[in-house]
């Protein structure tokens, strides 16, 4: 059975306007919710990225049933795996049977920013596996230690655990990342709508695992808006190749993406018959209330025939 869910997008909004979102998303009838952890935007113009982690005790308190999980965390730079482990926790211990904790290798531009060097591929691979372990370690409860290749954690314990711990959802782009998801991870979240990533994810230890996957989309009064505000808000959608993980600020994601079309669509269908069986929803730009009217009237119906399968 495919969920359908709602992204509260951390880069256009700041933290009250996303507890509200969350709120009308469960009212509206989405089966969870996917939020960025980000330290910059994408690009200047979308001008937000409250911390994630105060974002969520708010969500807590504003809903009562909907699933909510970050979409997703880097918990190797810019933040050490045993404070994730604490913060995940918490936010766990706050949403009661309904957090998820969604984690990747991250990108440039988030993690520079302690001036710390951005290392290749391979590393940022490792440094995530070490880091589930991590925190998989200290989720155990009493007091651990750790000493790896890349971290060390000394006599630390999290005192305040859920009753239910969070799945670890790992994010991949390219084999070796989805492999990777497949060995340490509860679940995956996937970029592209291709049956042979979903087979690759399963062959490496995630079959029956949940999948992941996001739909960007824009609803608009009329077709040219709808493309126009797209544009606008999220050039970086058409950002191709390794630029989303080696761009440093937010005006270099502005030029690399100055050719970019009008005609970029994704549609939930090629996600479900991929084999992903959540698929959520980011509705790019300001009108986020127009978008839930749409999804409550119309678009969540049509999707019933998706949620049955």
């Amino acid at each position: 059975m495919a969920s359908i869910g709602y992204t509260l997008s951390s880069e256009e909004f700041g933290p009250r306007e996303l507890v509200g979102f969350a709120r009308r998303a469960e009212a509206v009838g989405f089966d969870f919710l996917s939020i960025s952890d980000h330290f910059h935007p994408w690009v200047d113009r979308q001008g937000n990225s409250p911390f994630v982690w105060a974002v969520l005790g708010g969500v807590a308190e504003a809903t009562e049933r909907i699933e909510v999980g970050t979409g997703v965390t880097c918990p190797t730079t810019r933040i050490h795996p045993a404070i994730v482990a604490q913060a995940a926790a918490t936010a766990a211990a706050m949403l009661p049977g309904r957090f998820f904790l969604g984690v990747g290798s991250g990108e440039n531009l988030n993690e520079h920013i302690l001036a710390e060097h951005w290392p290749e591929t391979k590393i940022r691979q490792e440094r995530l596996e070490e880091a589930v372990e991590v925190i998989r370690l200290l989720w155990q409860g009493g007091l651990k230690s750790h000493r790896g290749r890349h971290y060390t954690v000394e006599n630390a314990r999290i005192y305040t655990l859920p009753d239910e711990l969070p799945p670890i959802i790992v994010a991949g782009a390219g084999p070796q990342a989805t492999d990777l998801a497949g060995r340490i991870g509860d679940g995956f979240f996937g970029l592209v709508p291709d049956p042979e990533v979903i087979e690759q994810f399963e062959r490496s230890g995630g079959e029956g695992k949940p999948r992941f996957g996001q739909v960007h989309v824009c609803w608009a009064e009329d077709e040219r808006e709808a493309k126009s505000t797209a544009l606008e808000w999220w050039p970086n959608a058409v950002a191709g190749g390794n630029l989303n993980w080696e761009l440093p600020l937010p005006s270099l994601f502005d030029d690399a993406t100055e050719w970019a079309g009008e005609d970029d669509v994704a549609n939930v269908l090629e996600f479900v018959d991929a084999g992903y069986d959540h698929v959520y929803l980011h509705q790019v730009g300001p009108n986020q209330e127009g978008f839930l009217r749409y999804a409550e009237a119309e678009l969540l119906p049509r999707l019933e025939e998706v949620r049955s399968r």
